[in-house]
């Protein structure tokens, strides 16, 4: 019986591996057009940015200073934040006086609009954006100086209403949590997400967000999006409804891995996977398949270290790391993680999958709340969101 099991365990791996090596071809075929230069043109759309700020968390000041960094001929800048007292005041403060040719706006507003507060701050600092064109983008995020140009003529592609981006994870610090935190975002998240496109799937994103005012108005507003913490699927999803693509900008920006203890980015984690539980059920379920190692160590125990065990096992790391390397490379990222940490990552990763089993609040941005499934009925287009099972959130 126990063979049984083993047999059992490694056949899962084998599915993860096979998942592995499709993700690292997808990211490659991701790669080879993202290579490829942007055609000359002159009549580029203005482009309001809004960066909703929560506090002064680490690389923020880089972070959003690679905005100011653009090589695009007119955009604007729109922070903002929900108290006087928020230090990324000061970021931005400094940000305005090196660069005094850019149009940067600071909100400061404390207005509430439903339980997401950082769709509140987008709902305050929205009549302050000029442009036609418009990219919400979290404060964690660092891009190249082609990012708009990218994400521009990603939306003008036909039937285009959104576009997203992947992103690859960076950390102010170089030991075992921030290591284990980009792995799982450049290792994990990254080729995976680019697999689920390849089977159809049109997810947004949600550190980065484009599209068109318009569009958004036709939606309802960001005021549809207010009590939702998984805001980026219910807009992806609304767009999909509409008719309209969710489209993928063929730039990978970086975002930051803040924590330092293990429990910090755990916790993190367990939020990224309960809301993807609400999200996608049965893709949250599917999930599991992605991790070889872990079903590979498991099939290991059960065989009671069986030779052919430890031989698939220790093949399939080496698969992994290169892999893992082979993404690295494509993408021009830092090499993120070691061999010997793969098998800690995964580990973790099952860890967090097992923990929303238990019911709990999350941790976000300072706020305690509830992902629930429950119908908020504010408008036609909440409606839909709900019934596509799209998370709230529950103060």
């Amino acid at each position: 019986m126990m063979l049984f099991f083993a047999d059992t365990t490694m056949a899962l791996a084998g599915i993860g591996m096979v998942q592995t090596v499709l993700g690292l071809g997808a990211v490659w075929t991701f790669a080879r057009h993202a290579r490829q230069p942007l055609p000359p043109r002159q009549d580029w759309p203005a482009v309001t940015i809004m960066k909703p700020l929560h506090g002064e968390e680490p690389l923020l000041e880089q972070a959003l200073e690679s905005f100011c960094q653009q090589d695009y001929p007119h955009y604007q800048l729109v922070f903002g934040v929900q108290s006087a007292s928020d230090p990324a005041r000061h970021v931005v403060r400094r940000l305005q006086g090196r660069f005094p040719h850019l149009d940067i706006v600071m909100v400061v507003d404390p207005t509430p609009h439903g339980e997401n507060r950082k769709i509140a701050n987008l709902i305050n600092m929205y009549p302050s954006a000029r442009h036609d064109v418009l990219v919400i983008a979290d404060s964690d995020v660092h891009v190249t100086r082609d990012y708009l140009r990218r994400l521009v003529t990603a939306l003008e592609q036909p039937q285009t209403g959104l576009v997203t981006t992947l992103y690859s994870g960076v950390s102010p610090q170089s030991g075992l949590v921030g290591t284990l935190g980009m792995a799982g975002i450049s290792h994990q998240f990254l080729p995976g997400a680019l697999v689920a496109r390849l089977l159809g799937r049109q997810d947004c994103l949600g550190a980065t967000m484009a599209l068109r005012r318009e569009t958004l108005e036709n939606l309802g507003g960001l005021a549809v999006l207010a009590h939702h913490i998984a805001d980026d699927a219910v807009l992806g999803h609304l767009m999909v409804g509409q008719g309209l693509r969710v489209g993928l900008a063929d730039t990978v920006p970086a975002t930051t891995v803040p924590e330092t203890t293990i429990r910090a980015l755990f916790d993190h984690e367990l939020r990224w996977q309960r809301t993807i539980q609400s999200v996608a059920p049965v893709g949250f379920i599917l999930s599991i398949l992605q991790f070889p190692l872990f079903w590979a160590m498991l099939g290991v125990a059960l065989s009671g270290l069986a030779g052919w065990a430890l031989a698939v096992f220790f093949a399939f790391w080496m698969v992994r790391f290169l892999v893992s390397r082979g993404i690295d490379h494509l993408l021009k990222l830092a090499p993120a993680t070691s061999l010997l940490l793969l098998p800690v990552r995964e580990l973790l990763s099952m860890a967090t999958i097992l923990a929303t089993f238990r019911k709990g609040d999350v941790k976000w941005r300072g706020q305690v709340v509830q992902v629930t499934r429950m119908a908020y009925r504010s408008s036609p287009a909440m409606q839909q969101a709900t019934l596509a099972g799209q998370p709230l959130l529950k103060g």
